[in-house]
């Protein structure tokens, strides 16, 4: 680390735990990526949780001349996120909000992600206003920060419309609460000369016709190409033009610490349509025309889009019979009655109905089907990602023309793309705004291509703005990518006004420098991000950052994306052999930070617009890792059911211990002999299981008349019984017997159960070809079980059966807990729910297995009241790295307890989540099978009619 930045890095340490403070060569580099194409190493990152932390930094950053840039979700798309200096990340203090007792209003903090505002209105029909695509990554302080819109949004409804008040910390660290009278009087003392100037700034621009003609016109489109100068324009209180000109500011005026957003209805009936045309120029007349219809949305796709995805599973087959000019119109219409929608919808089909279509105009109100519609539009992106050189990034461009020439300004960028030979980029966008993103893939590895990409810009710049006067970033930011544009866009006088306000608001230029504002006109081609091949697992990753809130260890170490840039970097300095002693020390930091902390749960695959699951990535470095262990890891496979035995005594053993020496005592020893020999003895919490009682598949009660189901328990459900606390003594695998059989079920356990498991903890350690021959043994054992696959499998343990339903014969109808319960024991049982709250942790294989609504919908019958955690995905047990690496869990479950204070028990699909749940939570986490048995009643008696035989057998088929 430079002197400089030492010494502020020691500065930090006096208010700043360790802990907070990045500065080593692994992490640094993890966080100079973001959603972009550029790549700053920062020299320390500092992980803030409260705006009085960040007033100290900035102080300090002022006297230091130091620069410092924020960061909030890294979703970023223009380079706004990164920088080679200082990078001021948000912690977890973030993430609170409050509802208006009208919701007409929500405060909110920066770190809340845009999609759990969205969830916290919901019960009210209310949302915020802006939607970027991105909502359930970004997070409201980038949100806010980049003015980000979306396909709903429009101009009415982004954040500068809806801004009610922010709270806000300045360059020279002062705290302002515009929605606070004490704060607002002592500032206006306190800043009388800042609001004076931009008072006089303010009156400047309104006298000055052609730059407030200038402002105006710009605003008709959406624009986020410099600063909100129509703040200037649109109020005249300068507390009103600070706090508007800090939206869209991309954090280089000011960080906004709170922001209360006006909310907007979410209307709860939706109707959506797909229509298609056989020319651009006839879509583009659409559009103009549903601009003046009770639309919602309008989104154009065009043909080459078209071509990405119409081989993809349930795609007509006539849109590969479409013309080449041909595009479509994703339309979609709200209301809060459905008669209202029905009005609506023949409304927008009425105004159409002169145009040509390819197909019949059809709006469908199905929220499957329209789902399948809105995944077709955002799978546009992710799309030419999946299918570009291993090499090349991928671009996506933002630009916005008036309506009425949107036609002719999708056949220019046509016929640029042509020029430059961007043979795959394709067109979509918020056509109703005609704001067009258009997506390309792009090399930097040699001068040509870097002409080549420079070509393209210079050409879409002097297209956008000098034919068509439009906006050369709409909605993503101007960032580092559009910053030497800014002048052509907006003229001179616009131009030296937005310096002004920068060198009013931060007259050190220490916030984000070079964002937005940059002199140097080559800036948007310097820093590029390198993408060499690393693994064929993980080289599709277009490192937008989708998959960060998901992971259990993005707090502790490395997220999946942050897995990726380090594995790359790692790949290029062994291809290039240029740094033998950066390439070793980043190889052994990489062990711990990537390897060993990650849970590989694979729920990153399920947000991830390519699917990248880097759990895989995981598994296969490990695999490597393990290649002198696979003889012994087969012996384990081959002796499974000794394996099983020694397990359930070393419970035995450790319960004893525990009643001897107490909780206290046990932990200390525990934790003594895990350091003392390097994690070789596992960590002990005092939710550690007893010992499983022996499952007796002897008692089986034979009824010919009830439905048959094949029960098979996990190998955590026959060692690992309750812990040595919980109030019901009953073991998961009784309890479930005990719950088949009230709703009417005939029970078999297969043979040889006790040497039995799916192979997840051979394949969680890289060990394939045991977990494949664990895998194998079952198929065969339930092939014979079943009766070749007529009857149904029961698997207890939702992990165990994601393993299984990919590893063996479909043939085999294997039900998880969940499924099984909604399927089949619903309708048989009569469920008097409880009024306590009740605690839900979805598992990542349940996440997986796509279970979550069902699950609900389950809890749902059980309890009036059911508590799902925000901030809590996978609980990072994964398996035995609760055991082993107990931090993880520890990170994953850190906001648990105060999430489920009210709660006193939790419930949960996996034995090994709910050892760390219980641990973490401070309540009994235990199967939802217990929560089912004790609120349900049998509705059926014992014996069911043939014909409930049959459905059982034909819904399991």
């Amino acid at each position: 680390m430079k002197q400089q930045y030492q010494a502020f890095h020691d500065q930090l340490k006096s208010f700043i735990p360790d802990t907070r403070l990045i500065s080593d060569p692994l992490r640094t580099l993890a966080y100079g990526t973001d959603a972009s194409f550029y790549r700053l190493i920062p020299q320390i990152v500092v992980r803030v949780e409260s705006a009085d932390e960040v007033s100290r930094i900035v102080t300090l950053a002022a006297d230091s001349g130091i620069p410092v840039t924020f960061r909030a979700a890294g979703t970023s798309l223009s380079g706004q996120a990164i920088t080679d200096s200082v990078l001021i990340q948000l912690g977890d203090g973030w993430n609170n909000y409050e509802i208006s007792d009208d919701a007409s209003t929500i405060k909110l903090q920066p770190g809340v992600i845009g999609g759990h505002a969205n969830k916290y209105l919901a019960p009210f029909n209310k949302k915020i206003g802006p939607d970027p695509a991105s909502i359930n990554a970004a997070k409201i302080g980038g949100i806010a920060a980049n003015n980000a819109s979306g396909m709903c949004c429009g101009t009415a409804q982004n954040s500068y419309r809806t801004l009610k008040s922010m709270k806000l910390v300045l360059a020279d660290g002062t705290q302002l609460d515009t929605g606070c009278e004490q704060s607002l009087a002592a500032f206006r003392t306190s800043h009388k000369g800042l609001l004076d100037a931009l008072d006089a700034l303010a009156r400047q621009t309104r006298q000055n016709d052609t730059l407030r003609e200038r402002i105006n016109h710009k605003y008709r489109l959406k624009n986020t190409t410099g600063y909100s100068l129509n703040a200037l324009v649109d109020y005249e209180d300068p507390i009103e033009i600070l706090q508007h000109l800090m939206i869209g500011s991309e954090g280089t005026l000011g960080f906004m610490s709170e922001i209360t957003y006006q909310t907007v209805d979410e209307f709860p009936d939706k109707a959506s349509a797909l229509i298609f045309f056989d020319t651009v120029r006839t879509t583009c007349e659409a559009v103009a025309i549903l601009k003046n219809t009770p639309v919602s949305a309008v989104e154009l796709i065009d043909r080459a889009g078209l071509h990405s995805i119409e081989n993809k599973e349930g795609m007509p087959a006539f849109i590969r019979d479409l013309p080449e000019d041909a595009a479509a119109l994703l339309v979609e219409t709200r209301a809060s009655k459905a008669e209202l929608l029905a009005g609506q919808v023949e409304e927008i089909k009425a105004s159409i109905s002169h145009l040509k279509t390819s197909k019949a105009v059809e709006f469908t109100t199905d929220p499957e089907e329209y789902a399948k519609y809105w995944a077709i539009r955002k799978g546009l992106f992710p799309a030419v990602g999946a299918v570009r050189m291993t090499g090349t990034t991928v671009i996506i461009e933002d630009v916005a023309f008036p309506v009425e020439q949107l036609a002719d300004a999708v056949h220019d960028l046509h016929q640029i793309f042509e020029k430059y030979h961007y043979d795959e980029a394709l067109i979509f966008g918020h056509a109703l705004e005609g704001n067009l993103h258009f997506v390309f893939t792009q090399a930097f590895d040699n001068e040509e291509e870097l002409a080549r990409y420079e070509g393209l810009m210079d050409d879409v710049g002097k297209m956008v703005v000098g034919k068509y006067d439009g906006s050369l970033k709409a909605e993503h930011g101007t960032g580092r990518n559009m910053a030497p544009y800014v002048e052509m866009e907006w003229g001179a006088d616009a131009y030296a006004l937005m310096w002004e306000l920068k060198e009013l608001l931060d007259p050190q230029e220490i916030l984000n420098p070079g964002v937005i504002l940059n002199r140097n006109k080559q800036v948007h081609l310097e820093n590029l991000k390198p993408m060499p091949a690393a693994d064929p697992i993980v080289d599709k990753c277009i490192e937008c950052g989708f998959c960060e809130p998901t992971c259990p260890s993005r707090d502790l170490t490395l997220s999946p994306r942050q897995r990726i840039v380090i594995w790359r970097e790692i790949a290029r300095l062994e291809a290039s052999k240029e740094d033998p002693e950066r390439l070793a020390n980043l190889r052994k930091e990489y062990q711990y930070q990537g390897t060993d902390t990650c849970a590989a749960c694979g729920l990153c695959s399920t947000t991830c617009p390519v699917g990248i699951n880097t759990g895989n990535l995981t598994r296969s470095i490990r695999s490597r890792d393990n290649e002198n262990h696979t003889k012994l890891a087969q012996w384990v496979a081959d002796h499974y059911g000794g394996i099983t035995t020694a397990t359930k005594a070393a419970f035995k053993v450790a319960d004893a211990t525990h009643a001897i020496l107490g909780t206290k005592a046990m932990s200390a020893v525990t934790g003594f002999a895990r350091k003392a020999t390097g994690g070789a003895v596992q960590q002990w919490t005092p939710s550690m299981p007893t010992a499983a009682p022996k499952i007796d598949t002897k008692k089986r009660i034979s009824n010919p008349d009830a439905p048959k189901v094949v029960y098979l328990p996990s190998c955590a459900s026959r060692t690992m019984g309750p812990a040595r606390g919980d109030e019901d003594r009953t073991s998961l695998a009784d309890k479930t017997e005990a719950l088949l059989r009230k709703a009417g079920f005939e029970v078999i356990y297969p043979d040889d159960m006790d040497k039995l498991c799916c192979g997840m903890p051979f394949q969680s350690k890289g060990m394939f070809d045991a977990a494949d021959s664990k895998s194998n043994e079952i198929e065969q054992i339930l092939m014979q079980a079943t009766n070749n696959g007529e009857i149904p499998v029961y698997s207890d343990t939702s992990p165990c059966t994601l393993r299984l339903r990919e590893n063996i014969s479909e043939q085999i109808k294997l039900f998880d807990t969940v499924d099984f319960i909604d399927q089949f024991l619903m309708d048989r049982l009569l469920f008097e729910p409880t009024n306590e709250p009740v605690a839900l942790h979805i598992t990542c294989s349940a996440t997986r297995m796509g279970q979550a609504e069902k699950l609900k919908r389950i809890m749902n019958a059980c309890s009036t009241e059911v508590v799902i955690p925000d901030q809590i995905t996978c609980c990072g047990f994964a398996g035995d790295k609760g055991f082993s690496t107990p931090e993880l869990n520890t990170s994953a479950l850190r906001t648990l307890k105060d999430s489920v204070s009210e709660c006193k028990t939790g419930y949960s699909t996996s034995r090994t989540c709910e050892i760390g749940l219980s641990h973490h939570s401070g309540i009994d986490y235990k199967s939802i099978v217990y929560l089912v048995d004790r609120v349900s009643q049998p509705k059926l008696s014992t014996t069911a009619s043939t014909d409930e035989n049959q459905r059982i057998q034909a819904a399991s088929a």
